[in-house]
Formats: C-alpha cells, structure tokens, sequence
C-alpha cells in the first residue's frame, strides 16, 4: 500500500506545530542531540546524474548497505516503493536554498526505514550535485518536540530574533500573537476568513502586539507560560499517539474526539462530507460534494444532551452556521462569548434551545482540511469548563485538527484503494456458480479486514466433458489490485487450460509457467525485484467413477468428510508453489463414496487469529464431522468455528458433496477395429436413444457415432469404445489407443474424405478431444429437451 501511515503525517505537519519554517538550526554549538548535526547525521552526495558518489559511515549504519555497495548506482534504488519519490518530491518544503522533507528508504536487510531528510544544492566541476543530510523520522521528530521545550515554547522571542548561543547562531521562530492586544477582543463571532496557521507570517501589528507583551529577554520565561507550553506539547502529543492508530476512517474521528474531550472541550462534534465517507476521489481547491454527515461526536456527559444529528444522519446546517461559514472561508470561527443573542443562532431554534439549557457560553469550529482538500468540520464547545476558548486554545485545536486531518484523508485514500481492489477481485470471482449433475457444492469468499487490505484469493467450479467437473482454490501472494489482478489472470488461465481437459498435474505445471512470465514481466517492467507466487489445489471429480484425482502447488491438502468415517486429509504430495519454476507436480486419485463432502480452502481459513495450525486443522475437522447437513450450514458452521469477526487475510473454501451419476443413464461398448462394426455402432445408438425417449436425436447420433468410430478405426489404434451418457446434454464419446490429435478441415469437392469432424462440429452443440494415459477420447455434445434430461 503506497498510503503514507499517520506517523508520516505527523512528521509532514510537524513544522505546522512548532511555528515557522523558516531556515534555522537546532542544537548548540556542537550540534550535540540535533539528529542533522554533521556529526549525527547520514551524509550523501548525489551526483548530475542522479549517481551516488559519496556515502558515509552514518549512512551505512543506518540503512545497512556499504559504501561499495551503492557508490556508482542511481539513488532511487534506495526508495521503498515506486511511489516513494512522488510523495517524497510532493510532501518536500523548500527551506532556504535547499528542501526537507520525508521518505522511506530500504533497509538492506529488506525492512522500511522512515527517513526526515535535507538536501541542500553543491556546485561541483561535474555540475550541479545535491548534498543529503538524513535521519529517522522519530529521531527529527522527537528532537523537534523537545528543542522548544528547552527554549520555552510558551514565551514569545522578539520577532525575527537571531539569538546567539556559543558560537552557533540559532534563528527562533516567530509565533503570531493573536491575543487581545491585537484587537479581537470583545467580539462576539470572530471570523477568520483566511487560515492563520502558525506557517502565516505576523503581521506588523501582530509583531507590535508581541512587542508590548514584555520586553525581549534572552533568559527563561515565567512559570505561567512553561506550565502552559507544556500542557500544549502534552496535548499535541498524545493527540499524535492516539490519532491515526488505524487507517480506519471511522476509528479515526472517534481518536480525535477523544483528544479534544474533555482536555479542550466537553463537546465536540466531528462531521465530513459525503465524498469523504463514501471514499470518492477528492480534487484540492474543489470542495467536496454532498452535505454534511456526522462522523463522530463525544461529550462529557453520557446521555449526550446536546446532540442534534445522530451518527450517520445530514447535519443541516444553514448557511449563516459556523459551521458552514468555517468551511467556506478556510478558517475558524471563533465565538468566545456566545449566548442567546449570537446572531447566527437566531435562525436555528433547536440548537439555540439546546445550547440555552446546557449552558454553553463558548463555541469554536475548526475546518477539517488535508492536501488542500476540505473534507469536514470539528465543532467545540463549552459548559461545565468556566474558561472561554482563548487564542492559545484556538491554535492547540488547530494544530490537532490539521494532524487529525491528514489521518482522516490517509484512511479515505485506504479505504478508496481497498474498495478498488474489492471492487476488482469481487467481479472476477465467479457471480453464481453452476448446477452440476456431479456434485452439489457451496462456498464463502471473505476479505480481509481493511488494514490488512484485499488479497488475491479466489475459487471456481468448472464444468468439463463426460459430466466429470473441476474444483479449484488458489490463493496470490500480496495485496491490493495488483494481488486482485493477478488473481483474475490466474483463473483466467485456469479455466482456459481446464478447457484442454488437461491432467491436475500438467495444468499446474502451465500455470506454473505462466507465474514465471508475469514474473518476469513485472520485474522488467519495475526494474526491481517483485515477488510474484501463488499458491493452488485443483481437483478432477468423476460421477460415474466416482474417484477424485487431485493435485496441489504449495496449497493446503483438500479435506474430505466420509459418511461413516473420520474426516480425512488425503495424503497428496504438496509440490512447490507456483511461481517457482522447473519443478514437478504430483496428481494422486482415489475413491470417494457418494455424499461425502470435499473441502477446498485457503491457508486463511486454518491459520486465523495467529493460533497453531494444528487447532485449526482441529476446528476444520469439527466443522465437517457431519457432512449430511444442509452445505450452506456447514458453511456457516466453518465460518463461525474457524475466523474472527474481522480476519486478517482473506479467505475462501468452496464445499462440494459428491453424486453418484446414474448407471442407467450411461451406454458404453467395445468396437473392433474394423470398417464392418460401423452398422453395429449405428444400431446400438438407436436401441439405447429409444429405451431413453431420444429418438428425435437418433438420426443425428448415429451420424456423430459412425464418424467418429470411423476416424478411430482409420486413423488410430485399438482399443476402440463408444460412451453414451444422458445427462442435461447427450454425449458421444469414442475412445482410442492413439495419441494424435483430431483436425478439422473443409474438404475440397473432390476429396473423397475428410469432412468427419466437419460435420461433427455442425451437428453438436460442442466437441473436443481429452487425452488418458491410454490414449484420447473424442466427444460431442448435443442439446435435448430439458423434459428428457437425467433427473
């Protein structure tokens, strides 16, 4: 998932909670504890081209690959991901000459690294190269959240002031002075047309205002203003542990609730467009369709008296509301002193009422803005606290709001991607599968849980000749579309070689292959490795033989529910997975009793909830100690016995309980090799058409049956049968010694042969050719009338 997580949107907000951006250095004057120290930091040099040419011991210790590995080599190997430089280049904020800003880079040994990075421009003999400084993201982080602490983040250093410290000069951040000084007091609905964030620049009044607040001082700030920093960072910190724990977008606004109450509000009310909660596409600058929905909301008080919508419902707010005016400007509205005259209220007797009999007497709503993307709003209010919502509080709920948001729109974007990926893999499973003469079957497809993000699971019931039919469960390696697109490729292939009537054994040994070429198409294509495997079972049931081959590529084994035994796991060589190249599969068959139950599932199934195999091998067995029930209710009953409530990978099965095809619905006869048991074909055809009330397929059957016995006596070896079986269709089969294959051709008019499989094609509604380990048989299909079909 290229979704950065919410630690990644801590980071790229950090700088909107600290103040602003522009260049400064932390640290004193040996650039002790500040992780972009020179000495702390890693250091690489990128060449023009794009090469790295320079690398350093901190580097190697924090990414694992020495010098000699990667001197010489493009430094986007380094990048974790092929989207890695994208959001690298789009979160980047230019800082004086150079940018900063985060990635992920790979570890050697193969993990994730999140990274805070500076590049700064060198002009070198070979052109323009870029010299990289690079951390943690926890350490740039962490080093930011506690250098204010040690400065006093509460007192206001004179604006622009360049502070000496040793012999390193230290440039403080300015911060805006909002407070009364600067002309908002005593107004009842303060409107903030425009954001303000802390990134704005101070104004000249605001500076005159920090100015009057107490002459510049270089020592330590009162007591007050620490005790208040202080309790900022507390907030600010926990909002960054709690929110965005999941990229669930529901979880995600009950986090924020629960930071802002009761630390900063004894109401809050947490509501987000319809595209946000639908997961839509959302486009910055454009504001996002549909009305407003309350997401979340969560107040002191546990019968929630001040709840007007309901979680799920439209809010209606009307268009002198705060709320909607907040939306519309970009920035907050601020009501410090709100009581029955607030002019906005006036037009809304049913939360004036509400507000009355509780006693609000503060209100504060925040946008809830992410990317340039207006996706909701956060409403704050007071009763039981006495203290009025003050600027410092407004730019606390800011600052939490805005990381807030970025979690909000990470857990949008996931939820847009799994949906997609839903969407994919739900259309290429099968809608329905079909009625069989061979089996009854039933199965249950569950998507993991949406962190955990949608798989490559999949299970099919294939029809194939001679009323046999083919059971297959396959599992792709990964998540997302591109697990949901290979999976469809799969089956797609699975089906195609089915149609071949292929052997288990040989069909996975081409799909095998096929694993390897879209192996190899992916690695060529990314220029990196891809793991690309998948693991299958598929098995072949017989009605008339009732025997079951089967083969499995790194699958688990099929279980199989007798009557009157124990359920039993067929002890069927496990081959490699697909994927893996050049290594052989195994088919085993063996009886099964009529009504027993197959079992075909995923590693998903056995292995839920982290536990043992064993146990889940266990609960599999319970579940289908009774194969006579109802297959939907043992469906449920491996459901509810095997998985949690939200399972962390997908799983399939598919349950299939074996029939037994009628011996009277079945004609089968030995014919010599000779042009002369043609007659007895033709008359052996009709006797059984009559006995089965066929006799208006009678002209037509004889005619396949002659050709193609016919064809086996000329043109292949003995022994020679002939296979009549009524089910849904009539089916011909003729059966051979020889192994080459049948070609249809026109015959000129001339030939006096040739038109044999012509004339067969024309007059069956399909044909094809299967081939045994003792030779081919060819068969036809035709189509009777479904008041003459085998019950």
């Amino acid at each position: 998932m290229a979704l950065r997580d919410h630690r990644d949107a801590a980071h790229e907000h950090r700088g909107e909670l600290f103040g602003s951006r522009e260049p400064f250095v932390l640290g004193d004057a040996h650039g002790a504890g500040d992780p972009f120290g020179i000495t702390a930091a890693a250091l690489v040099l990128v060449d023009a081209h794009g090469l790295i040419r320079y690398w350093s011991r901190r580097a190697e210790a924090l990414l694992g690959h020495p010098a000699a590995r990667v001197i010489g080599r493009p430094a986007g190997f380094l990048l974790a991901g092929e989207d890695a430089a994208a959001s690298a280049l789009s979160g980047a904020r230019r800082v004086g000459e150079g940018w900063e800003g985060v990635s992920a880079a790979l570890h050697s040994a193969g993990h994730r690294v999140e990274l805070a990075f500076r590049a700064c421009p060198l002009r070198t003999e070979d052109g323009d190269s870029w010299l990289i400084a690079a951390c943690e993201v926890s350490a740039s982080f962490r080093w930011e959240v506690d250098h204010p602490v040690l400065w006093g983040v509460g007192a206001e250093p004179p604006p622009d002031a360049l502070t000496a410290h040793g012999d390193l000069p230290v440039l403080l951040p300015c911060r805006r002075q909002d407070g009364p000084g600067a002309g908002t007091a005593g107004r009842g609905d303060r409107d903030r047309t425009g954001p303000r964030g802390p990134l704005a620049p101070a104004t000249a009044g605001e500076r005159r205002g920090a100015a009057r607040s107490g002459p510049a001082s270089s020592g330590p700030p009162k007591r007050p203003a620490e005790d208040r920093a202080r309790e900022r960072l507390a907030s600010l910190g926990e909002a960054g542990h709690r929110i965005g724990t999941t990229l669930d977008l529901d979880r995600t606004v009950c986090e924020l609730a629960e930071v802002l109450v009761p630390r900063l509000a004894d109401f809050v009310a947490v509501d987000l467009f319809q595209g946000v909660l639908a997961a839509l596409e959302l486009t910055p600058g454009r504001l996002v369709g549909g009305s407003l929905l309350r997401a979340a909301h969560l107040s002191v008080r546990e019968d929630l008296p001040e709840v007007v919508v309901a979680v799920g419902e439209p809010a209606h707010y009307r268009e002198q509301s705060p709320q909607w005016r907040c939306v519309a400007s970009g920035g907050p509205i601020h009501d410090p002193v709100l009581d029955e005259a607030t002019w906005w209220l006036q037009g809304d007797p049913v939360r004036r009422e509400k507000l009355r009999a509780l006693g609000v007497h503060t209100h504060l709503t925040v946008p809830l803005t992410a990317r340039g993307v207006p996706m909701g709003v956060v409403t704050l209010m007071r009763w039981e606290n006495p203290d009025p919502f003050d600027e410092d509080d407004l730019l606390l709920v800011e600052e939490v709001v805005a990381r807030a948001a970025i979690c909000v729109d990470n857990a949008r974007r996931f939820a847009r991607e799994h949906n997609a990926a839903l969407t994919l893999q739900t259309s290429l499973l099968p809608p329905e599968l079909p009625g069989h003469s061979a089996v009854q079957v039933a199965y249950r497809y569950l998507p993991a849980d949406a962190e955990a993000g949608v798989g490559g699971d999949w299970f099919d019931v294939i029809p194939l000749s001679g009323v046999r039919v083919a059971l297959v469960v396959g599992d792709v390696v990964g998540h997302g579309i591109h697990a949901a697109a290979s999976m469809g490729r799969l089956r797609a292939a699975v089906q195609t070689l089915a149609d071949l009537d292929l052997p288990p054994d040989e069909l996975l040994t081409h799909v095998d292959d096929l694993v390897v070429r879209l192996a190899d198409e992916a690695e060529a294509a990314t220029d990196g490795p891809q793991v690309m495997g998948a693991t299958c079972v598929y098995a072949v049931y017989d009605p008339i033989s009732r025997k079951l081959s089967v083969a499995r590529a790194g699958h688990p084994s099929p279980a199989v529910a007798h009557l009157d035994e124990p359920v039993e796991f067929p002890d069927i060589p496990a081959g490699p997975p697909l994927g893996l190249g050049g290594l052989p599969f195994e088919s085993v068959e063996f009886d099964v009793e009529e009504g027993s139950v197959i079992a075909l599932y995923t590693d998903g199934l056995i292995e839920a909830c982290d536990r043992d195999v064993d146990v889940g091998f266990e609960r599999l067995c319970f579940a289908l100690a009774h194969p006579d029930q109802p297959l939907e209710e043992i469906c449920d009953t491996m459901v509810r016995t095997l998985l949690p409530d939200h399972p962390h990978d997908d799983v399939a099965f598919l349950i299939a309980r074996t029939r037994s095809f009628p011996p009277d619905q079945v004609a089968s006869w030995e014919v010599p090799a000779d042009p002369s048991a043609v007659h007895e074909v033709r008359e052996n055809t009709a006797r059984r058409l009559d006995a089965w009330g066929l006799d208006d397929l009678a002209f037509t059957t004889e005619l396949i049956a002659s050709e193609l016995v016919t064809n086996a006596i000329r043109h292949a070896c003995g022994p020679i049968g002939l296979r009549l079986i009524r089910d849904r269709t009539l089916i011909c089969e003729v059966s051979d010694g020889g192994n080459t294959s049948p070609h249809m051709r026109r015959a000129h008019t001339t030939d006096e042969g040739g038109r044999g499989l012509f004339l067969v094609a024309q007059l069956a509604q399909r044909w094809g050719t299967r081939y045994t380990a003792t030779g081919k048989t060819i068969w036809a299909e035709q189509l009777i009338p479904p008041s003459h079909t085998a019950t």
